[in-house]
């Protein structure tokens, strides 16, 4: 009886096309599929960039608000006014003993060189010596690779506002270099 079966199956044709069925994906739709993830990648990942360029954008004016507040802190904590350099503010991990030249305030990645953070490269500098005291500071952040890790350099200075520009180019260190950057004021 089963053989019986068997064979009226395969007279009416359907063990050949059942056998074509289980072979799997056609080239066609291997290419449709592929053509699928394509199309979608084509519109996500230009998304991912921007999402990643804000993220780096968004850590660089927290660790510059970092390195602003920790120079306030420097220069009340060991009375020689602002930090001579970045390096004064941390030390090398694990900074366990505070002292003016490696006053353990922020983390060795903004400290330690090569001073680069979420694609950004830091730069602090205590400047207006008077007596062997600085009384004013610079500090900015600048993107490795403009329109990759960042789009915009960001800096602050001694009276605490941050401001940026759209450029992307390193702002300076010099004497008044940040608040002569009037482009963006991005607050205080």
């Amino acid at each position: 009886m089963f053989i019986a079966a068997v064979e009226v199956r395969k007279e009416a044709g359907f063990e050949g096309e059942s056998m074509s069925r289980q072979r799997g994906f056609s080239l066609i739709e291997l290419l449709i599929v592929v053509a699928i993830i394509l199309i979608i990648a084509a519109i996500a990942i230009p998304n991912l960039l921007r999402a990643k360029i804000a993220a780096n954008e968004s850590s660089a004016v927290s660790s510059v608000r970092t390195i602003t507040t920790a120079e306030n802190t420097y220069a009340s904590s060991w009375g020689t006014g602002y930090a001579a350099a970045l390096t004064n503010l941390g030390g090398a991990a694990p900074c366990t003993i505070a002292t003016a030249a490696n006053a353990c305030i922020i983390e060795s990645l903004l400290s330690v060189p090569p001073n680069i953070k979420s694609g950004y490269a830091f730069v602090a500098v205590g400047n207006t010596p008077a007596l062997g005291v600085n009384s004013g500071f610079e500090v900015n952040a600048t993107p490795n690779t403009v329109d990759v890790t960042g789009k915009r350099a960001f800096c602050s200075d001694q009276t605490g506002v941050l401001r940026g520009n759209t450029t992307g180019v390193a702002i300076g260190t010099g004497v008044g270099t940040c608040a002569a950057t009037a482009s963006m004021v991005i607050g205080n």
